[in-house]
C-alpha cells in the first residue's frame, strides 16, 4: 500500500513555473479591469511572483513574456530575480497584437510579415541566451474564419518553413514548444489546432522541438490524460500549461473545473516519466485572473496542482496493473479513486512545516499585509496588463 510518508521525498522537486503576465491586469474580451497594486513593471511582477514561491516553496521561476516584459539589460534582470530566490524560465513570443498579423504570422502569404514574426523570434532567442532560459514557447493566433478565407495546406506549409528558421537557430540547451488551441481567435480553423498538428510540425524539426500541452485548449470532453500518454510515449511532451476552464476558453484556476480530470493527467504524467528531476517536462502556469486577487489566485493553483501530484502519487501501480491484467474492471478503477478520494491536506500542511514553510499558504498570505502593502505603494505609473 502506498502512503503519504512513502511519497514525500518525491514532492521536493516539484517546481511549477509561474507567468509573469499573471500579475498584470486581465478581464474579458470586453474589458480588461484594473486592480489597486497591479505591476507597473517587469520587476514589480517578479516581487509578486518572489512572494507565491516564499509561501509554498513550489514555484522558483518565471516565465518572460515578449515584447511585454523588455528591458534593456536582462542580466541585471536575472540577478533581480535571483536575490529574491527566483530564475528566469520560459521565453514566450508574441505574434498576435501587431497590426501586421491581422492575417496571419509564420503562416502569413507575405513573406516580409512572415519574416518580421521570425525575426521576432530570433529576438526572443537573443534575450534567452542573456537569461539563460532553455525553453521557447510559441502559440500562434494565425488562421481563419471563413472557408475559403486562406489555403489551408498552404499555410501548413508555410509555418513549417518559419518554424525551421527559428529552430536552426536554438542554442544546444535550448528547445522550442509549440502549444495549440483548437480556436479563437481563429473561429473556422486554427493553424495549431490540435496536438497532432503541433506533433506534426515539432516532430519534422528535430529532437530540440517539442509539444506544449495547454490544460484548457481543448473541446469539451476530450480526453486529455490519453494526449499527455502518447506524447510523452512519443517522447515529444516538452512542457505543461496548467489551468481549467468550464466551457470554451481557458485561464481558470488550475483544478477549478475538474479536479479528477487534474488528478487524471497527472497520473499519467507520473506513469509515463514525466515527472521528477530527470523528467524533460517543465510544469508552467498559464492564467489572467479576472475577478480573483493575483497573487493569492496563483497559490491556490500551484497548492492544487500539488495536492492532485500527491494523490497520483498514492495510486498503488503494482495493484492497478495486477488488476488490469486480471480484467478487473471495477478493481482498477477502485484502485485509481481510492487515490483520488484520499485526503492528503492534512499531510501536506504537516510536511510544509517540516520543510519550513507555513501550513497554510493561502492563510499566510493573507495574514501576512503585503496586498494592503502593494495597494498603498503602486500608485501612479502605468500599471502592467494585456499588452504591457
Amino acid at each position: 500500500m502506498t502512503t503519504f510518508e512513502s511519497i514525500s521525498d518525491q514532492l521536493e522537486a516539484q517546481a511549477i513555473e509561474l507567468p509573469s503576465w499573471a500579475f498584470g491586469n486581465s478581464g474579458t474580451r470586453f474589458k480588461v479591469f484594473t486592480t489597486p497594486g497591479t505591476p507597473r513593471t517587469i520587476e514589480e511582477k517578479i516581487s509578486d511572483a518572489a512572494r507565491v514561491h516564499e509561501l509554498t516553496g513550489l514555484a522558483p521561476s518565471v516565465a518572460l513574456h515578449i515584447p511585454w516584459d523588455k528591458v534593456d539589460d536582462y542580466a541585471a534582470l536575472g540577478r533581480y530575480a535571483g536575490d529574491l530566490g527566483l530564475s528566469l524560465g520560459t521565453v514566450n513570443s508574441n505574434t498576435f497584437q501587431d497590426d501586421a498579423y491581422k492575417f496571419g504570422s509564420l503562416t502569413h502569404t507575405d513573406a516580409a510579415v512572415r519574416q518580421k514574426a521570425i525575426d521576432h523570434h530570433f529576438e526572443c532567442l537573443e534575450i534567452m541566451n542573456e537569461t539563460g532560459s532553455n525553453d521557447l514557447k510559441i502559440w500562434l493566433a494565425d488562421g481563419t474564419n471563413y472557408p475559403g478565407q486562406g489555403d489551408i495546406r498552404g499555410r501548413q506549409d508555410r509555418l513549417a518553413d518559419s518554424l525551421a528558421a527559428i529552430y536552426g537557430r536554438l542554442g544546444d540547451n535550448q528547445r522550442l514548444v509549440l502549444e495549440y488551441k483548437f480556436f479563437e481567435p481563429a473561429f473556422y480553423h486554427t493553424d495549431v489546432p490540435d496536438w497532432g498538428t503541433s506533433y506534426a510540425q515539432v516532430a519534422a524539426l528535430g529532437d530540440q522541438a517539442l509539444v506544449c500541452l495547454d490544460t484548457g485548449h481543448h473541446a469539451p470532453g476530450t480526453n486529455i490524460e490519453f494526449i499527455v500518454a502518447q506524447l510523452l510515449r512519443l517522447g515529444k511532451l516538452g512542457s505543461f500549461d496548467f489551468n481549467s476552464r468550464f466551457y470554451a476558453d481557458d485561464d481558470l484556476i488550475v483544478g477549478a473545473a475538474d479536479p479528477f480530470q487534474l488528478f487524471r493527467i497527472l497520473y499519467e504524467v507520473i506513469r509515463g516519466g514525466g515527472f521528477g528531476p530527470d523528467s524533460p517536462v517543465a510544469f508552467m502556469l498559464d492564467q489572467c485572473h479576472n475577478v480573483e486577487e493575483k497573487i493569492p489566485g496563483q497559490i491556490r493553483s500551484v497548492l492544487n496542482v500539488q495536492e492532485m501530484t500527491t494523490r497520483a502519487l498514492l495510486v498503488d501501480r503494482d495493484a492497478l496493473t495486477a488488476a488490469q491484467d486480471a480484467g478487473d474492471v471495477l478493481g482498477a478503477n477502485g484502485i485509481l479513486m481510492d487515490a483520488f478520494y484520499t485526503d492528503v491536506r492534512a499531510d501536506l500542511a504537516a510536511w510544509r512545516e517540516s520543510c519550513g514553510l507555513p501550513a497554510d499558504p493561502m492563510a499566510a498570505f493573507a495574514a501576512s499585509g503585503y496586498q494592503q502593502k502593494i495597494a498603498d505603494e503602486r500608485v501612479g505609473g502605468r500599471q502592467a496588463g494585456w499588452g504591457a
